[in-house]
């Protein structure tokens, strides 16, 4: 495939507040055609897509180069739009200077770990082990910085694409925590200091709780307050609340270049 003028990815900031917190789901909407509240992952083809696009949905709320953010290449990046979400009239800028991933040691690593533990076979496992690698740089828990809706996504990813790691975190630790557990093992590297975990003090810290509301759901909720506290204007028409106005023109608002 000859590389497309089509890059890089570079999402734009909302100059609307409200657009800006609603961002995520309106990239969702666009790409999958659904609220990500309703998405079906029963189907291992349903579980890849629904992954994929909340990955690109988290990526466009941090601003800036999508595929950077997403740890793909500018024409990786192409290629995963064209074959899982060109239906939904997605597209990238025809006019747009192609963009060259930086490689980063620790992303590299991680990516590297993941591909090593690969279950799957085709472009998505690969695209994931790179995209998990690059948003486990993000502060959040690692199913957050993926945009997915709970933690259980996210091991039902890993049980997917990259079953033997998953088999290996028999203690549940968490992702971020067990994948650099791995990492320095595979180096000869120590990174716990005490050989059981329960006798560690740190044991919060790696099998901690990560339950939490996603981001894009905790975006939606302070929208819906936000809407609910804004007075009502008396007017000849109905009143309009920031809300019910940013709803209305998502599909305005929401280029359909990413």
């Amino acid at each position: 495939m000859s590389e497309p003028h089509v890059l890089p990815f570079t999402t734009a900031c909302a100059a609307d507040a409200n657009s800006q917190l609603h961002k995520g789901i309106s990239t969702y909407r666009l790409l999958t055609g659904e609220h990500p509240a309703n998405a079906d992952i029963a189907i291992d083809s349903n579980l890849d897509r629904h992954a994929l696009a909340s990955i690109l949905a988290a990526a466009t709320m941090d601003g800036g180069c999508l595929s950077e953010k997403v740890g793909l290449s500018g024409v990786e990046l192409a290629v995963l739009l064209e074959q899982h979400f060109l239906p939904t009239g997605i597209r990238a800028p025809e006019q747009a200077a192609p963009f060259k991933r930086e490689e980063d040691e620790e992303i590299a690593m991680l990516r590297d770990l993941l591909l090593k533990h690969r279950s799957t076979e085709g472009d998505v496992g690969r695209w994931l082990a790179a995209m998990i690698a690059r948003r486990a740089m993000e502060p959040d828990h690692l199913w957050e910085a993926l945009g997915l809706r709970d933690r259980g996504e996210l091991s039902l990813v890993m049980s997917r694409h990259f079953a033997p790691l998953a088999a290996s975190n028999v203690n549940n630790m968490r992702w971020k925590r067990f994948f650099y557990r791995m990492l320095c093992e595979d180096e000869g590297l120590a990174m716990c200091t005490t050989p059981v975990c329960n006798q560690c003090n740190e044991f919060n810290i790696c099998f901690g709780e990560e339950s939490g509301e996603s981001r894009m759901a905790e975006r939606r909720r302070d929208l819906l307050l936000q809407a609910a506290a804004w007075p009502a204007v008396s007017s000849g028409r109905a009143s309009e609340t920031p809300g019910e106005t940013a709803v209305a023109s998502l599909s305005e608002k929401a280029s359909p270049h990413l």
